[in-house]
């Protein structure tokens, strides 16, 4: 039996607001283009835009796998119903939200030939590192760091700024409990009342 190629891992990282979900559904768009077959994941805690698809804030959609954000279940699904056989692009948004499993899982992957494309944030409302992406960030092939808009004075930002007095890791959410923030500005626990962060309209699901 012949060796497989080995794939790549690709990271895209940043704050929130920096486009990383929309990047990674134009490469995952860009895959189908060029008629490789993929596989789109995203963890269930996080259900904001769309049940059934990633969503970037800025509406742009593509379907999506909605797991448990473990390794496990990941595993389960590609392996477990023979998927990974027809499978030669691996996207996953959110992946800051899996567990540390996601590593060597991804680096199998890697070993069997497929580019996996992790979508995620690097850093904690407190600026400390996010899960695994940190990880994943020092063994990738390639590693794209967006940045946003800093919603005080308009310069780049690189931190997520939380808007309340939440202490709590994972709050999901977008405008109205988070907005970009530049170093100068960023300021970690300190509450805020009013957010000028673009807010998009959830999507209602019947």
């Amino acid at each position: 039996m012949t060796t497989p190629a080995p794939g790549r891992i690709e990271i895209i990282t940043g704050p929130m607001f920096s486009g990383k979900s929309e990047e990674l559904i134009r490469r995952l768009k860009r895959a189908r283009i060029a008629r490789q077959r993929v596989a789109c994941y995203k963890p269930d805690i996080d259900l904001r835009y769309h049940r059934t698809a990633i969503a970037s804030h800025s509406s742009h959609t593509h379907d999506a796998s909605t797991i448990a954000p473990t390794s496990d279940r990941l595993r389960e699904d590609l392996f477990g119903s023979g998927r990974i056989h027809e499978t030669d692009v691996i996207g996953i948004d959110e992946v800051q939200f899996f567990d540390a499993d996601i590593i060597p899982l991804a680096l199998e992957l890697v070993h069997l030939g497929k580019r996996v494309i992790l979508a995620g944030l690097d850093t904690t409302f407190a600026n400390e590192p996010f899960g695994p992406v940190p990880n994943l960030m020092a063994l990738a092939d390639e590693v794209t760091k967006l940045s946003a808009v800093c919603m005080v004075c308009g310069q780049p930002a690189i931190h997520t700024q939380r808007l309340g007095q939440s202490q709590e890791l994972v709050v999901v959410g977008a405008a109205g409990l988070y907005e970009a923030r530049c170093r100068t500005h960023f300021e970690p626990y300190v509450d805020e009342h009013l957010s000028e962060q673009l807010e998009l309209p959830a999507v209602e699901i019947h």
